[in-house]
């Protein structure tokens, strides 16, 4: 044998290279050839070679296959290289197709970019291309406030000053044409809400809201707040109204005791202006009565001065000494009479 190798290498080369085609199409017939069968029985063909290059675009052919057989069994019919360009650019197929065939049963229209479209929008909400046709389907309720802030109720006050406690649900539809781009739940809660607001704050009196609650919806409605959301809204029903406060009464008493508080300031600023004045007369006085004590003390050196001069004489200054007593006499009688009396 090894003389036929050396004389004549070629037979050897074309076995290896049978044995390389026929490994090659075992693993064709054991990765591609059942799925290709598949196809093929469910009228949705995808050809053999398109299976074997989808693997080397790394892309899973079981998806594609799959995702094409759905369709077509729906009666829709997409190539595989549509299947494979979403597949290519991170969205999710299977869903795609879910959603255009439960659009088609529903007879809604739906175009395949749109689906793929809304698909790749979706993606990192948590929400899929297929809620969103099933919420246009059957309309989903949203409670207006959400619950899960931990707010169940709308407070809004009347022209009378007597708040209102509302709790509106609302219920929607996906608007297939807005969801790219559109706003979101959080939207329509809000807008609701502040459309509760003007209502009841529009009302002459909280009595006119709660006898006619449906005059809260129908004003909602008017404003439009479903304009540029993914949604459209079917109706606006007020689940919930009572009373809640007399915001005025007590915005009025809040204001009263924040008046009663600035007047005490004031009168106590006053008072204490009074006491300072008083304070400073009184040492005013004190500082008078000095002054009359130094100036009663020059008396005796006057005197004296006067007597050293020969000014004042022996019987001039008895007289002087009479008069003092005599006054003296007269404060003391006085004091007297008014302790009496």
């Amino acid at each position: 044998m090894n003389s036929l190798i050396q004389g004549n290498p070629l037979p050897l080369v074309i076995g290896v290279i049978g044995v390389l085609l026929l490994l090659f199409v075992v693993i064709v017939f054991i990765n591609f050839f059942g799925l290709w069968i598949q196809a093929k029985a469910a009228s949705a063909p995808v050809s053999l070679l398109n299976l074997i290059l989808m693997r080397f675009r790394k892309v899973n052919p079981s998806i594609i296959v799959n995702s094409k057989i759905t369709a077509a069994k729906a009666g829709l019919i997409y190539t595989p290289d549509e299947l494979e360009a979403h597949y290519l650019a991170g969205g999710d197929i299977i869903n795609v197709v879910l959603a255009l065939v439960a659009a088609e049963k529903a007879g809604i229209t739906l175009p395949f970019n749109r689906a793929c479209a809304i698909d790749l929008a979706t993606k990192d909400t948590g929400k899929t291309v297929l809620e969103a046709v099933r919420t246009s389907i059957n309309p989903k309720v949203i409670d207006c406030p959400n619950p899960s802030g931990g707010i169940t109720k709308i407070t809004a006050v009347a022209k009378d000053g007597i708040g209102v406690n509302v709790r509106a649900r609302v219920t929607v539809r996906t608007n297939l044409d807005r969801f790219v781009g559109g706003a979101t739940e959080e939207t329509i809660i809000a807008r609701v809400g502040e459309g509760i607001v003007t209502s009841v704050g529009s009302a002459a009196s909280y009595k006119s809201v709660l006898e006619n609650p449906d005059s809260i919806s129908r004003l909602v409605l008017e404003k439009g707040v479903d304009a540029a959301t993914a949604f459209e809204i079917l109706s606006i029903d007020i689940a919930d109204v009572d009373i809640a406060d007399n915001v005025g009464a007590r915005l009025q008493t809040e204001q009263a005791e924040a008046d009663k508080q600035v007047a005490q300031a004031k009168a106590e600023m006053r008072r204490a202006a009074a006491v300072a004045t008083e304070q400073e007369m009184s040492a005013r006085t004190q500082e008078m009565r000095a002054k009359l004590v130094e100036a009663e003390a020059t008396v005796p050196l006057a005197i004296a001065e006067a007597f050293h001069n020969g000014n004042l004489g022996v019987m001039d200054y008895a007289k002087y000494q009479n008069v003092v007593a005599d006054t003296k006499m007269r404060d003391s009688i006085g004091e007297e009479d008014s302790e009496s009396h």
